[in-house]
């Protein structure tokens, strides 16, 4: 963070030396310090402490001590005790002898932050290796994609930037809570939990949509875009990120084109605190870790693929097709992210019982208001697996994202006329986090909920539903759907599968796999299905954009026959439909003939983006050239127009490098080449974003290890 002012972790000594104007006589000449944070510090509320020399160290207090004199020389050690206020403080000494006259003397500044390596500390992690990771690491992964095809997507936290600390403060010092009585904020900031929810309610700015529902048709958007996509401003709120789901950003940043934490901080300080817009979940998750973990939290962040936001509390979401498979827009607020990104800091959790310290749940992405304000955690990740959602905070919410059931209903003639699909597995699949010391992801489901479908699993499930229901439980829908299995019973097993991989700007080509099964109403005869099948974009948080594909298939099926049946999404078809985050699902619903069943299959899709190289030439060392050769080619069938290329890395580069590449021709390959200066040593992460109008994240990184400057 920088050497010339002085940052120390609480509960941690540190020495000062002090010079006089004379020689420093113990026992004649007093000395007390006195330590200030806050607007008007006092000692009751825990902003100010005085305390004077002394031989040996009083316990966990304000305390100088074990000091030397040499002449005009003072050598002492402060420390701070382990559960002290974080902030700026201000030092200062008060001299006198005897009992005549005093004077104050400024001895300057100092930021005093968490500390995980003490035990003392609320915040104690017991493991080198994940402090490094978890505190010191200032570069990681935000995990995207869908749960079958999990993408990374690197991330610059730079926490330890010069002016970062200075900025994480300042958010503190502009929430809604320091605003209304400064004192009494700054007095709480020696609270972990009560930090984590003044970041998460800052992170970000937003205000729900008014309309708080969609028009019951086949369409996504209410007809009201700017609010539905969330582009409001609210002057009321100094959060760092404004939040848009909606597809134009044509006011600011997009969320997709952000490498890192840094930029947006930075902009949001210079401009007097005024939202930077644009973020979504993982930028908001990606500027919480940096703040954190600047403040000293052990923070990590957290991908749940497939994340209910389950309004109502009732532990289920509800999936509308029509006849054509077409997915359609819900009259209600529930929604399933493809994915969503929150963090988990790590604590001791003085304000529940015994057994739910460890990571705690944060959520920085607006979606409800917790105590009046829209914040998310600290939820005990312990309190989710065994279903405690009495707990706070908002344990309730989090245990929905990730184990709400999903039912899918067949809807027509203005009804819902059958159940497609009770799912109790589709919600919170493959949560993931960075592997510790790897570039790869970790599989940390089984720290948020038992196996599905075991015991244990829908044992908690029905005793957080009886907890989150309460006198709904005896009418509860999905009590009802529990002990139904008529739903279960089909003539045939239909799957749809990827012929090949899947990339963006190729043809995509599938297949269906469909095979007879015996069932109650057809033991052993043959069936005919009619297949429809209807191709739509996903939208990142839940719903589709109108089709872009559309087919029907006939199937005769004897007993014991499988059929594979090939399907073709020519490219042309979904040009220019999808949202950036290129996602597709495509449903078939197959009507048995006879019998006025109905069987879904669905297949979500994730298309690769072109990929970029990124080498160095030699040995990397601070201060010395370090030469970068970036090379991409578009193998794609079509040009992409107005490419920007950006480049970010923490003790790399100072901010950010920009190059406007133009268009780049199907098959053309472009080569750029580029100096380096690194100046700090350690383990550096290059991240290289090329944007076009086409593609918004082709995106790649490069390790890169930086040694120390050779002595000359």
């Amino acid at each position: 963070m920088g050497l010339k002012r002085l940052i120390v972790r609480r509960g941690q000594p540190f020495m000062l030396q002090l010079h006089f104007n004379r020689p420093f006589h113990w026992g004649t000449d007093r000395i007390t310090f006195i330590a200030e944070t806050g607007p008007a510090p006092t000692e009751l509320s825990g902003t100010r402490a005085t305390f004077s020399l002394t031989q040996t160290r009083q316990g966990n207090v304000w305390s100088a001590s074990d000091f030397t004199i040499d002449s005009n020389l003072l050598c002492v050690s402060l420390f701070t005790p382990s559960n002290a206020v974080i902030g700026s403080y201000t030092l200062k000494i008060e001299t006198s002898q005897g009992q005549g006259y005093s004077s104050t003397h400024s001895l300057g500044t100092f930021f005093l932050l968490f500390n995980p390596w003490n035990a003392e500390d609320d915040v104690y992690l017991p493991s080198e290796i994940l402090l490094q990771e978890y505190v010191m690491m200032d570069y990681g992964f935000v995990y995207k994609g869908q749960e079958k095809f999990i993408t990374s997507w690197p991330w610059n936290y730079g926490q330890f930037e010069e002016d970062i600390i200075d900025i994480c403060f300042e958010i503190l010092n502009k929430s809604l809570y320091f605003l209304k009585n400064p004192s009494k904020d700054c007095s709480q900031r020696s609270d972990v939990v009560y930090i984590c929810r003044v970041v998460s309610a800052m992170v970000r700015t937003e205000l729900p949509c008014p309309c708080r529902r969609a028009v019951w048709t086949s369409r996504r958007h209410c007809g009201n875009p700017p609010i539905c996509s969330l582009q409001i401003n609210s002057n009321d709120d100094n959060g760092v990120l404004q939040g848009n789901w909606g597809e134009d950003y044509s006011l600011g940043v997009s969320p997709l084109e952000w490498n890192g934490s840094v930029a947006i901080l930075r902009q949001w300080s210079a401009r007097g605190g005024k939202p930077v817009k644009y973020g979504q979940c993982w930028v908001f998750a990606g500027v919480m870790c940096t703040v954190m973990r600047c403040l000293g939290v052990p923070t990590r962040i957290v991908s749940n693929f497939r994340s209910a936001h389950n309004v109502d509390g009732n532990l289920t979401l509800d999936t509308y097709y029509d006849r054509n498979a077409e997915m359609l827009a819900t009259p209600e607020r529930d929604k399933i992210w493809n994915f969503h990104v929150w963090n988990e800091c790590w604590m001791i959790r003085k304000d529940l019982p015994p057994g739910y310290n460890g990571w705690q749940v944060l959520d920085p992405t607006p979606q409800e208001t917790s105590n009046g304000l829209f914040c998310c955690g600290p939820a005990s990740v312990r309190a989710i697996k065994e279903g405690d959602v009495h707990l706070p905070y908002d344990t309730p919410f989090v245990y929905a994202e990730v184990n709400a059931d999903e039912v899918i209903w067949l809807f027509g003639d203005g009804q819902a006329r059958e159940i497609l699909a009770h799912n109790t597995r589709s919600i919170g699949n493959n949560i993931s986090t960075k592997m510790v010391g790897s570039n790869q992801h970790q599989n940390i489901t089984s720290s948020y909920k038992y196996p599905e479908g075991s015991p244990e699993e829908r044992s908690v499930f029905m005793k957080a539903s009886k907890k989150m229901l309460g006198s709904r439980r005896a009418s509860s829908p999905l009590l009802d759907l529990l002990r139904s299995r008529d739903s279960q019973d089909q003539p045939a097993q239909l799957q749809l599968r990827l012929a090949r991989t899947p990339e963006w700007g190729q043809d995509l080509l599938l297949k269906l796999h469909a095979r007879r099964v015996p069932n109650r109403a057809h033991p052993r005869g043959p069936i005919r299905l009619q297949v429809r099948f209807c191709a739509q974009a996903l939208l990142h948080k839940g719903g589709a954009r109108e089709p872009l594909w559309r087919q029907i298939v006939h199937l005769n099926l004897d007993f014991g026959e499988e059929i594979q049946w090939p399907l073709l999404l020519p490219y042309i078809n979904y040009r220019n439909k999808l949202t950036d985050e290129r996602l597709i699902r495509v449903s078939g619903i197959a009507e048995v003939e006879g019998t006025g069943r109905s069987i879904l299959v669905l297949k979500d899709i994730s298309l690769e983006p072109p990929h970029l190289s990124i080498e160095v030439s030699e040995r990397a060392e601070v201060g010395k050239a370090l030469r970068v050769h970036v090379t991409f080619t578009n193998t794609r069938t079509v040009a992409l127009s107005h490419c920007t290329m950006v480049l970010e890395g923490s003790g790399l580069i100072h901010g950010q490098l920009s190059n406007d590449l133009g268009t780049l021709v199907a098959g053309h390959t472009t080569q750029i080449q580029l100096v380096l200066y690194p100046f700090k040593a350690g383990h550096r992460q290059l991240q290289v974003l090329i944007s076009s109008n086409e593609v918004k994240e082709i995106k790649g990184y490069k390790d890169i290890f930086v040694a120390a400057a050779r002595a000359s």
